[in-house]
């Protein structure tokens, strides 16, 4: 089990990071060349200022007319987002791992806050699921890899509760916490999952649009 550990925590999370870092450079780059190719004058209206002001703008709970509109997806998601990355960023156990891997380190949360917002995670995707599935617009565009990802999205989370609390064996438990962890990681370039790349993107050509062209908020 031990050499599993080292194998999982050494050359397959450096493997992952590289998939990640170099996919996510070829996502970004291929969806930026075709765009290009299907509209010749997409770059021409590209406007740093509006851009940024429709970034901030989403970036803000509440702040648009669709959020102001779904008040609990708005808050949920929210919380989902900012809760995903504190727990990736801030968790002891992870300045462990980023101290080790990448020699760098910050402050940490305490375990309690950090237990609350795991929970609070999975309560959230609940949350995703049960709206698949009740809500008929979002139930008519899903099908079995939305479910697939968002169990994939979830499974680090809940071995790291399992591993905390110690349920069932601690060792296959941080084992199958860092194995769906880079998944994950892997996961981002290449599926639905690149959103979080893309989403700046998508904002800054709307937002641009929206200013340049049509003189409106987009929001």
């Amino acid at each position: 089990m031990q050499d599993i550990y080292l194998l999982v925590s050494g050359p397959l999370a450096w493997a992952a990071w590289a998939i990640f870092l170099f996919g996510s450079i070829y996502k970004i780059w291929k969806t930026l060349d075709t765009a290009k190719k299907k509209e010749q004058v997409l770059f021409s209206y590209v406007s740093l200022k509006y851009g940024l002001r429709s970034i901030i703008n989403w970036s803000i709970p509440f702040n648009t007319v669709n959020m102001r509109l779904n008040p609990a997806l708005t808050a949920i998601s929210f919380f989902f987002h900012i809760a995903f990355f504190v727990l990736l960023l801030f968790v002891s156990a992870h300045q462990v791992m980023l101290g080790e891997g990448f020699g760098i380190s910050w402050f940490t949360i305490p375990d309690t806050l950090a237990n609350i917002l795991a929970f609070g995670v999975l309560g959230a995707c609940i949350f995703f699921a049960a709206r698949r599935l009740t809500v008929p617009e979002v139930k008519y565009v899903t099908d079995w890899t939305d479910f697939a990802l968002l169990i994939l999205v979830v499974a680090p989370f809940v071995t790291g509760i399992l591993a905390y609390y110690q349920i069932g064996n601690y060792m296959l438990m941080i084992i199958l916490h860092m194995l769906f962890a880079e998944a994950v990681l892997v996961a981002i370039p290449f599926t639905r999952l690149s959103h979080m790349l893309l989403a700046p993107l998508t904002r800054a050509y709307i937002g641009s649009e929206f200013g340049m062209v049509r003189n409106v908020k987009d929001w």
